[in-house]
């Protein structure tokens, strides 16, 4: 008993000296080191490789809202390499970064060629140096089983968005820091347009700028002004419940807002499974630019309750 005290409080000093060394904040990643995390993230996937010193233990990864194996399934299985368009939305106050982009999937092999160009929106959480959370919706043509056909011979979402090359200039314009509104002010402006959207009744708030364009899986939607469109109530009327609203990265320095969420379509029964862009400025809307797939009616993000899931309440992920 008395070697065991004394063993106690030898090693007191000790542990008390290591716990005083210890920083009391993990260190921030800023936004260059956040958006190095995409980067490493595809240099993984290319190399099929599952580094624990990039992946924390048990991070939980989905793909299109189902969760899937990280390491070989989904995105992982086919991947061939990078295509020319990255959207990189840092958030330094969470710790996330969302990222919208075009890369190939498939070529080589017995079949040649350089693979399909799909399109993939992409959130990681980093906590502690490593990446925890993964999730992802991956757009990509339609395929016959043994990955013939697809997409019957015209552009696919992805090339269409590949081929716009770089994010627009004005989602690289800077907010002046005096006159940036709070992550919390920033997605309740942004969800005023999925509000809008499926009120579909020309009578609500709509906070658009004169010059607000839309553009949708590579193509303008905007044939008339984004107000314009909303005042007249019948443009959408096809949307029955936009549901799941998942707000996941903000970006105050450039007022960009990023969010997953699902947009119901009852009368001919299935779901957009979309990821959405929005760059706010002077609490209007600039511009919209928006991913989406088909899926099952009803399918859930793969994050939420089955309550969140169906609710079109905010919910401010961090």
């Amino acid at each position: 008993m008395r070697t065991a005290l004394l063993v106690v409080v030898l090693l007191a000093p000790i542990a008390s000296a290591a716990l005083a060394q210890e920083p009391s904040m993990e260190p921030s990643c800023d936004r260059d080191c956040l958006e190095g995390y995409i980067d490493r993230y595809f240099e993984a996937i290319e190399n099929r490789d599952v580094d624990p010193d990039l992946f924390a233990w048990g991070v939980r990864f989905t793909e299109n809202g189902v969760q899937l194996p990280l390491g070989n399934e989904g995105l992982w299985y086919g991947m061939s390499g990078r295509g020319s368009y990255d959207f990189y939305v840092p958030d330094v106050d969470t710790q996330q970064v969302a990222f919208i982009g075009t890369v190939r999937e498939g070529g080589g092999g017995r079949g040649g060629g350089t693979g399909t160009m799909i399109a993939i929106a992409l959130r990681l959480k980093i906590v502690a140096e490593r990446i925890a959370e993964i999730e992802q919706i991956v757009v990509r043509p339609q395929t016959a089983l043994g990955g013939r056909g697809g997409g019957g011979g015209g552009p696919t979402t992805g090339d269409r968005i590949d081929a716009m090359g770089e994010p627009h200039p004005v989602f690289r314009e800077v907010i002046p820091e005096a006159e940036r509104p709070s992550r919390e002010e920033m997605i309740r402006t942004a969800n005023y347009y999925f509000t809008g959207l499926a009120r579909n009744d020309g009578q609500g708030y709509y906070p658009f700028a004169d010059d607000c364009e839309r553009f949708e899986n590579g193509g303008q939607t905007t044939e008339m002004d984004c107000k314009e469109q909303f005042e007249d109530g019948t443009w959408f009327d096809v949307v029955s419940r936009i549901r799941d609203r998942r707000f996941v990265a903000v970006d105050r320095e450039r007022g960009i807002v990023f969010a997953f969420v699902a947009f119901d379509h009852d009368r001919i029964n299935w779901t957009w499974q979309m990821a959405e862009l929005f760059k706010i400025k002077g609490g209007l809307i600039r511009r919209v630019e928006a991913v989406f797939h088909r899926v099952p009616y009803g399918m859930p993000s793969g994050w939420s309750t089955y309550e969140q899931s169906i609710s079109e309440e905010i919910q401010s992920v961090r």
